[in-house]
């Protein structure tokens, strides 16, 4: 299959890029300044296998998100997958965050989501075919941790967004599956590369009361993440996605070691969606035409 997968410089995508061109299948690894910043990453992709070509892919840019669809359908002719995978977390006090910073989480983590929409579903309606893979987080739904809610505001949205595209693509025989991974302390560059809020005075009034709580949050993270726990796991889900066959795939699959609850509210809450669905009459919106 021809994957198109935004946010694969590192983390889960440079994980699944790979994990998917093992599987046998023809990778775009999207990721942004390539000649730049990224330019490690575009040459370790480059280096890993011919059948994994990284792509010039901001989805902060309107302009740079249509440019690399062209490529792939220039290149292809057709996009069998999309997997969005770009995000960025930031961690602090919500109210230490500027409104121009928490509209750029949501631009990375949802709106980017949308654009890459844009520019790729016609590829796929015109097809009649195809999958959408979003990969989301268990703190939608799971245990939510404080000093990290812009991220999971943001994550959320996207969860919402995707359970609606879902529907709206079912009848162009387009699939959709979200991908839930739990938290992960470790294997990714979530943590590490976080963003700070830029308010520092209320930073430090925060501070008075909660002294040290992101460094605590992420040990307790840690403490509760199991030793097996593997972030690898996440891109063996999605290859296993990719490859069940079109109908069957779910609509939700989850890896979280940490147990944080998410697996069994998302079951919950994929019940009453599909239950209410089937009473307005519009349950051939749960899985795609064929």
């Amino acid at each position: 299959m021809i994957v198109l997968i935004s946010g694969a410089s590192s983390g889960f995508g440079a994980l699944t890029a790979r994990a998917l061109v093992d599987a046998g299948h023809l990778v775009y690894a999207g990721m942004r300044d390539l000649a730049g910043r990224n330019a490690t990453a575009a040459a370790d992709a480059t280096a890993y296998s011919p059948h994994l070509r990284a792509l010039e892919l901001d989805v902060s840019s309107e302009a740079s998100v249509q440019q690399a669809v062209d490529a792939v359908v220039r290149e292809q002719g057709r996009i069998d997958v999309l997997i969005h995978n770009a995000g960025h977390m930031v961690t602090g006090p919500s109210e230490a965050f500027t409104p121009e910073q928490i509209l750029d989480i949501y631009d990375t983590n949802v709106v980017g989501a949308q654009r890459l929409n844009r520019a790729a579903l016609p590829v796929l309606r015109g097809q009649q075919d195809g999958l959408v893979v979003w990969v989301g987080s268990s703190s939608t739904r799971g245990g939510t941790p404080p000093y990290l809610g812009p991220y999971f505001a943001a994550k959320a949205g996207m969860d919402a967004l995707a359970a609606t595209y879902a529907l709206e693509l079912a009848r162009f025989g387009i699939e959709t599956t979200i991908v839930v991974p739990g938290a992960f302390t470790h294997g990714t560059n979530h943590f590490l590369h976080s963003g700070s809020p830029s308010d520092t005075d209320v930073v430090a009034a925060y501070e008075t009361k909660y002294a040290g709580l992101m460094d605590q949050v992420g040990q307790r993270l840690a403490d509760l993440e199991p030793e097996w726990s593997d972030v690898g796991e996440v891109a063996k889900l999605i290859v296993s996605v990719v490859e069940t066959e079109k109908g069957k795939r779910p609509f939700r699959a989850s890896y979280d070691p940490s147990d944080d609850g998410a697996v069994v509210v998302n079951a919950v809450a994929d019940r009453v969606r599909s239950e209410f669905l089937h009473r307005i009459g519009l349950e051939d919106l749960l899985h795609p035409t064929a």
